[in-house]
């Protein structure tokens, strides 16, 4: 039977926020990602596919600029960017700067500046 996390996969993800329940609710509404109490209390996740789950952490300044940038899987960037734009984020790179491939980059209520990816057809 196959590794389910094999040596080095990405599994686990700390999210700087000033609010918990604002982030954790754009997140879900935005994504789907699940959302869930863990034993201490703490609302974690699980993403779409089960296999990242992370939590939002107070008291650490945002990712506010790109250094170390994330991007999430999209199946439409432009649906995306209206979704992110109603649950109260900002697009900081719109698409099309990283032509051809589908990107745009947004803040999310901490403030951190994450990236959102379409695979091009």
């Amino acid at each position: 039977m196959p590794d389910k996390n094999p040596h080095g996969k990405i599994c686990y993800l700390e999210i700087p926020a000033v609010d918990i329940t604002r982030s954790s609710e754009f997140y879900e509404k935005v994504f789907g990602w699940q959302l869930r109490r863990r034993g201490d209390g703490a609302i974690a996740f699980d993403d779409t596919t089960g296999a990242v789950s992370g939590t939002w952490v107070t008291g650490r300044p945002p990712a506010a600029a790109p250094g170390l940038l994330i991007y999430i899987w999209c199946d439409s960037v432009a649906a995306t960017v209206n979704a992110v734009v109603a649950q109260g984020g900002e697009i900081v790179q719109p698409i099309g700067v990283d032509a051809p491939e589908i990107t745009a980059r947004f803040r999310d209520p901490g403030g951190n500046v994450i990236g959102l990816y379409e695979s091009p057809n």
